[in-house]
C-alpha cells in the first residue's frame, strides 16, 4: 500500500509540476511542494538510468572486445603453426640436400629413406625405414648417411626394412685408424658408444684419430666414417689396446638415411679437414 500510495503521490506532483510548467510564473505553493517532492526521485531515476546505460554500454564494448581478443589470438596461433611448418620445411630441404650432395660423392647406387620408428627396447638398438623389398633392398645392405656409417640391412619386408645400427652389440664393422692404418673391429657398447676391439698394443692409436671403413668385412664401402677415439686404455696384461669410440653419427637425430644397394667394392670418402 505504501508504494501504490507513494506512486500517486508522485503521480499527482508530475502532474502539478506539468501544470505549473505552463506558466511563466515563479512556482508557488502546491508546484513549489511538487518539486521539492519528485526532484529526488527525478534524480534518483536519472542516475539509475545514466547507470544503467553505463553497464550496458560497457558490456557490449567488453563482449566486442573480447571477440577480437579470440579473433587475434587464433590469427596468431595460425602464424605461429605456418611459421612452425615452414621452419621444418626448411629443416627437411636441408636434411634432404645433404643427403644429395653426400650421395653425388660416391660411385655406389643407394636408395634414400626415411626412419619412421625405433625399436623401444633396451636390448636392440634398431630403426625401421620405409623402403624395403620392392624397392631393391636386401638384408645385409649397408645404410650410411652424410655424417658417416649408420648401421646394415637385418630384415626385410614388402615396404618396409629393419637396420641394425653400429651402437649395437650385435653389429660390427671392420676399420681402421685414418692416421695410423691400424685395423680392429668396432661394434656397439653402452650409451650410444662404440668399442674399437682386437687393436694391437704396438699399433699407435690417439684420441682424436678418425676410423674408417676398412672394406674388408664385405659389407661396408671402404672409406666411410665410423666414429672418433675418444679414448684409449693400454694395459700390461695382454695384447690388445681399450679403445673407446663416439661414432658420428648421432642417431637420436636420425630423420633420413641412404641404403647401398649395389655390393661394395671400393668406395673412397674424402675426409673434410
Amino acid at each position: 500500500m505504501m508504494i501504490v500510495g507513494l506512486i500517486v503521490v508522485i503521480a499527482v506532483n508530475v502532474i502539478i509540476l506539468s501544470i505549473s510548467s505552463r506558466t511563466r510564473e515563479p512556482a508557488y505553493g502546491l508546484g513549489r511542494l511538487a518539486i521539492y517532492v519528485v526532484s529526488p526521485f527525478q534524480k534518483a531515476v536519472t542516475h539509475t538510468v545514466q547507470f544503467v546505460e553505463g553497464v550496458w554500454t560497457h558490456y557490449f564494448h567488453l563482449v566486442s572486445v573480447s571477440r577480437e581478443n579470440d579473433q587475434l589470438r587464433r590469427q596468431l596461433d595460425e602464424a605461429l603453426e605456418r611459421s612452425h611448418q615452414l621452419t621444418e620445411v626448411e629443416l627437411t630441404n636441408q636434411r634432404l640436400n645433404s643427403l644429395l650432395n653426400f650421395q653425388k660423392s660416391i660411385s655406389r647406387q643407394v636408395l634414400p629413406a626415411a626412419v619412421i620408428g625405433k625399436d623401444p627396447s633396451a636390448w636392440f638398438k634398431t630403426i625401421i625405414v620405409d623402403k624395403g623389398v620392392r624397392h631393391g633392398v636386401e638384408k645385409g645392405m649397408p645404410v650410411v648417411v652424410p655424417a658417416g656409417i649408420a648401421g646394415q640391412v637385418m630384415e626385410v619386408a614388402g615396404s618396409y626394412a629393419k637396420v641394425l645400427l653400429i651402437i649395437d652389440q650385435n653389429n660390427a664393422v671392420d676399420a681402421l685408424v685414418q692416421r695410423s692404418r691400424a685395423r680392429g673391429l668396432v661394434t656397439g657398447a653402452a650409451a650410444g658408444q662404440c668399442v674399437f676391439k682386437y687393436v694391437l698394443l704396438k699399433h699407435d692409436v690417439q684420441m682424436g684419430d678418425i676410423l674408417i671403413s676398412s672394406g674388408l668385412d664385405g659389407v661396408f664401402p671402404k672409406g666411410l666414417r665410423v666414429g672418433v677415439v675418444s679414448n684409449v686404455i693400454r694395459s700390461s696384461a695382454g695384447i690388445f689396446q681399450e679403445v673407446e669410440v663416439t661414432p658420428y653419427v648421432d642417431f637420436e637425430k636420425l630423420e633420413e638415411v641412404l641404403v647401398v644397394l649395389n655390393p661394395p667394392e671400393k668406395l673412397f670418402f674424402e675426409e673434410e679437414r
